[in-house]
């Protein structure tokens, strides 16, 4: 037997305030049995339309509150017909679903609150503070999506459904207007929290299944040989070009990211196994052991601030902000056009100063602190100069071929 399922407003007319409005109440009835809530709307008594169970007139505050009514309905609708999926279906289970209050009390924030704060504990343990920063947002954006569509502060875990995902989907391309990729990040960490509520059984079903987060190819930028060259090469006019020119080259052939150039010290610096200078640290960001041998041009650089710097650093880096502005000065002296970041180093050392020469993937990615080689991947591009190389090579096989054709 089918039940009967339907959505009504209503006025609370002995609530009304002073300002002559009263609070719409909706009631939720299944087979004869209802539950109602107060929907936090409040409109003229004057302007309810009774047999409509909708706000009269057509000015723009009539259309909003219509349409926040609707957008209700339309929740309470899909939430009805989720439930039928799973579980017999009541009047208060679907209220319970609305408002963010199952059985258990367990919300997608409060789940979310309880895992960011388990990650800031590990925070300089297991966790750095760039990926608790990453979770902080990506709750904030959930939290302002709930607020925007369903009208609600928070929404039981159990709510939380494919269509959910591609409304969230939508909401960060077209609100918050993050880029692609970026809006696949926060789908990443907000999985994780969903992950998390199906491990502990707050959940049976997984509103992931159909979803697939799919990252864009991007290419990653990096300078040519040429284009290093004529950096290293150029006379600059001012001393904090100079060193801001130095550090930016040391990073083209260590790999280093920023903050790991920055925290440098003398104890750093070792002789390894093979006799030469090694850089042994560990990556500020995942705390993994970075292990790279010094090539000539870095070993220059730190010779030429040898001793200069308090604290046993090595290099006189500024902030990431300030080195970031002067590299642009940096590019248009050198009359190269690209947008020149510190960031840009670490590509280039993968790109042009490792992978083109020859260097296996799996050394590469050791060297630039990478936990999965897949990430390393992103960078393997072929260069044309590579090409041209690896041509000339194979060209020079073939040469005693041409005596068929003399």
């Amino acid at each position: 037997m089918k039940s009967t399922f339907s959505v009504i407003f209503y006025l609370r007319r002995d609530r009304k305030k002073s300002d002559g409005t009263c609070p719409v109440m909706c009631r939720i009835t299944i087979d004869g049995i209802d539950t109602r809530f107060n929907t936090k709307l409040h409109v003229q008594l004057s302007k309810w339309d009774v047999n409509a169970n909708k706000v009269s007139g057509i000015n723009p505050e009539s259309r909003n509150l219509n349409a926040r009514l609707d957008d209700i309905k339309a929740s309470l609708h899909r939430i009805y017909h989720d439930l039928q999926r799973f579980d017999i279906v009541t009047p208060e289970k679907i209220k319970g679903e609305f408002l963010g209050l199952d059985e258990s009390g367990e919300t997608i924030l409060k789940l979310f609150d309880k895992h960011n704060e388990d990650v800031a504990s590990m925070v300089g343990i297991s966790k750095s503070a760039a990926t608790l920063q990453k979770y902080n947002v990506t709750r904030k954006h959930v939290a302002n999506f709930i607020k925007k569509k369903y009208r609600v502060s928070d929404m039981a875990v159990k709510s939380i459904n494919d269509m959910f995902l591609r409304d969230f989907e939508v909401y960060l391309l077209t609100q918050e207007r993050v880029s692609h990729n970026t809006m696949a990040k926060f789908m990443q960490f907000f999985k994780r929290i969903i992950i998390l509520a199906r491990n502990n059984g707050l959940i049976v079903h997984d509103p992931f299944a159909n979803y697939k987060i799919q990252l864009k190819k991007v290419d990653r930028g990096y300078l040519t040989e040429q284009e290093m060259n004529k950096i290293i090469q150029k006379k600059f006019p001012t001393k904090r070009l100079e060193q801001v020119r130095d550090i930016f080259i040391f990073s083209c052939f260590t790999g280093l990211a920023y903050i790991d150039v920055k925290e440098l010290t003398k104890n750093h610096i070792r002789i390894s196994f093979d006799g030469n200078i090694w850089i042994m640290t560990k990556r500020h960001k995942t705390k993994v052991n970075v292990n790279v041998p010094l090539m000539d041009i870095p070993k220059k650089i730190l010779q030429k601030y040898e001793g200069e710097l308090p604290d046993d650093k090595i290099l006189p880096v500024l902030s990431n902000q300030k080195m970031n502005a002067y590299l642009k000065e940096i590019a248009d002296v050198c009359g190269i056009n690209k947008n020149l970041t510190f960031h840009l180093a670490r590509h280039t050392f993968a790109t042009t100063v490792t992978l083109a020469k020859g260097i296996p993937i799996e050394t590469v990615s050791k060297m630039l602190g990478h936990t999965n080689i897949q990430t390393t991947q992103i960078y393997a591009r072929i260069t044309n100069e590579k090409i041209s190389k690896d041509m000339r090579g194979l060209s020079a096989k073939f040469n005693d071929s041409e005596k068929l054709f003399g």
